[in-house]
This record gives C-alpha cells, sequence and structure tokens, in this order.
C-alpha cells in the first residue's frame, strides 16, 4: 500500500537564517510530485528533511500519520537517488544491487532474487557483471534507481537525478522514471529546476520560491490558473509574456500595448490602476480574423523550428514579446506583424503580482 506524507508549518532554520518557511503540504498515496523553482528556493533543503538528512527545525512530518522528526533517516522506509551515481567503482553493478541488502543480512537467495528482478525492470541484466567505468551515463543512473528500488521502500526521494545527463538521455530517462512510478505506484517526491521535467512527469506540481510554496496542484491547474504571476512566468516554455496595462473605464476593459482589450469578466480594480497582463506565446496569433486585436509588434529575431515558429518581437511601446507559433511562418526579421489574441485564455494579475483573473 502506497504512503501519505504530511508538512505541517515546516521550518528550516540555520542560525538565525529562516530558509523554508512554515511550509504546508499533503502528499497523497502513490502521487508522484514535482519540487520546483529557480536554485536556492528550498527544493533540495526540504527533500533532505522528509529524508532524514537535514534536521527540522519547527513543525512536523507525518508519514502515513505517524511524527517522523525524531526517526532516523534509515527508520523511515526512504529510498533516494541523487545528483551524482554514487556508485562502488571497484563493484560489478550486480554488487552495488546487492550491497546494501547483504548489509541488512538478507539471505543470499532473497538477494538474488530482488536484484534480479530489479534489472530486468530497469533493462540492465546484461550489465550486471560489468563495472560502473564500462557504463555510459544513462546506464549508470539505472543502476542508481535500481539500488534504491531492490530496498523496496516506502517512498522514492529524487534529487535533480538527471543534471547529468545529455539531453536525449534526459528525455528517455524521465519517461522511464515516469513509467516506473505506473508499474511500481510507491509515492515518488522528484526535484527539478527544469519545469519541462516537471510538467511532464508529475502528478502534482510544487512551485517554491525563496522557502515559501508559491502553488501546488496538478500541471495544467498551474499552466491554466496560475496564482500569481511568479508562477505563470515559471510553468510553460517558452515563459509567459508580460506587458505593462491599467485597469480601463469599462469594468471588463484593459488598457495594454495602447489599445482596449475587453476581457469577458469584470476585474474589481479602479480605474487606471497599475496591471500586468499576462499572455502566453502559444496563445498569440499572428494575423487573422479571430480574437481581439493587440496591435503589430516589429520582428526582431526568427527561429524556425520545423514544425513550429519562434519570434523574437518588440511592441510599439518598446516591450518585448515572444511568439509561439506551430508550423513555418513566412516572416522575415525586421517585419512588422499584426497580433490577436483570445482575452478569454490570458491573465492578468494586481500590482502585488496576484491573479486577478486566470
Amino acid at each position: 500500500m502506497a504512503t501519505s506524507i504530511k508538512l505541517n508549518k515546516v521550518v528550516k532554520r540555520y542560525s538565525a537564517v529562516e530558509v523554508i518557511h512554515g511550509i504546508d503540504l499533503t502528499i497523497d498515496p502513490g502521487e508522484f510530485v514535482v519540487f520546483v523553482g529557480p536554485s536556492g528556493c528550498g527544493k533540495s533543503t526540504l527533500l533532505r528533511m522528509i529524508a532524514g538528512l537535514e534536521k527540522i527545525t519547527g513543525g512536523d512530518l507525518l508519514i502515513d500519520g505517524e511524527r517522523m522528526n525524531d526517526v532516523p533517516a534509515s527508520q523511515r522506509g526512504i529510498a533516494m537517488v541523487f545528483q551524482s551515481y554514487a556508485l562502488y567503482p571497484h563493484m560489478t553493478v550486480y554488487k552495488n544491487l546487492a550491497f546494501g541488502l547483504e548489509t541488512a543480512g538478507y539471505k543470499k537467495a532473497e538477494i538474488d532474487e530482488r536484484v534480479q528482478r530489479v534489472a530486468k525492470i530497469l533493462k540492465i541484466e546484461s550489465y550486471l557483471q560489468r563495472r560502473p567505468r564500462a557504463l555510459s551515463g544513462g546506464q549508470r543512473q539505472r543502476v542508481a534507481i535500481g539500488r534504491a528500488i531492490v530496498r523496496e521502500p516506502k517512498i522514492f526521494l529524487f534529487d535533480e537525478p538527471l543534471s547529468n545527463l545529455d539531453a536525449e538521455l534526459r528525455v528517455q530517462m524521465r519517461v522511464e522514471i515516469a513509467k516506473l512510478h505506473q508499474d511500481l505506484g510507491n509515492t515518488m517526491i522528484y526535484v527539478t529546476h527544469d519545469q519541462v521535467e516537471a510538467m511532464t512527469m508529475a502528478d502534482k506540481i510544487v512551485v517554491l520560491r525563496d522557502g515559501i510554496v508559491m502553488q501546488a496542484g496538478a500541471p495544467l491547474e498551474l499552466y491554466n490558473k496560475p496564482a500569481n504571476q511568479f508562477v505563470a512566468g515559471f510553468i510553460g516554455s517558452p515563459k509567459m509574456n508580460f506587458l505593462a496595462a491599467r485597469a480601463g473605464a469599462a469594468g471588463n476593459t484593459i488598457e495594454v500595448a495602447g489599445r482596449n482589450v475587453s476581457l469577458d469578466a469584470a476585474l474589481a480594480v479602479g480605474q487606471d490602476e497599475p496591471l500586468t497582463f499576462g499572455v502566453r506565446p502559444e496563445h498569440i496569433a499572428v494575423g487573422g480574423e479571430a480574437g481581439e486585436v493587440l496591435g503589430e509588434v516589429k520582428v526582431q529575431l526568427v527561429e524556425h523550428l520545423g514544425g513550429g515558429t519562434v519570434l523574437y518581437t518588440t511592441t510599439a511601446g518598446g516591450e518585448n514579446l515572444t511568439i509561439s507559433a506551430a508550423g513555418q511562418l513566412r516572416v522575415q526579421q525586421g517585419e512588422n506583424v499584426p497580433l490577436r489574441i483570445d482575452p478569454a485564455i490570458c491573465h492578468v494579475f494586481d500590482s502585488q503580482g496576484m491573479a486577478l483573473r486566470s
């Protein structure tokens, strides 16, 4: 049976410096949760507190309802996969997988059964008699993951496990870890700074900034309804465009890029209040007749990606605007192009960066 995790007002301090600020979070049994955020946001620190590798300064960590603050890491039923493979170089793959079980006193027959089963799951049967130096980066990462699986833990923790791999291997291993979660059904927490990894792997994404949870929810919930400007800019690639705006005379209009844009609902703000208008690059249409006119922009750079085209442009007011279009647009650098948007899928943020409309 999968395991639940609950954080109640969890705090971490180093001397007088508080780096994790009273986090409340519930992770349901069998969930694949991704902690994501920029460097220094506290995601690895939070993971290590759950693992028992960092002491919790305040609040409670509950695993299946049992308080774990003072329980040693070895007794929490957790296995962790680190950024570095941390394999024993003098041991074969088989011995690397078996070593922890041997140390724990398991019988030889059970060790062999577990190692062979894990090797089959990860497709590393043919590497069992090799040493780590004879393996590629992706193969070493599989062995590191296998060393965690063979212990049959209740919870898997991954701390940026793919950051040492090249782009193609990252994609491949991303798929394999997601499949592994489907097959095993264990509760998993995965730390990354890569929001694409977060979007493609997670059941729930937890976006962190300066030791605070900015928003937690399903990937498409964060994409479609970001709670604030930080989450809106962090989730999605290319990132969301932000344009200076002001509330219009009518409650359901907003002045942006020198034009009045009609919204599908009124904003509860005063006229001329400074706002930020957000629109994703993939939600901007070049030309066409559907949607609201956003005016013309000047193309500064064109990226032809084959299946899509990315335009880097500037508005008449000098603001940068990125456009991501499907297909191969016949657009040249220096050209002026007309834009249209659908206000129903655009976003408005107040002067504090909180979403007024998502």
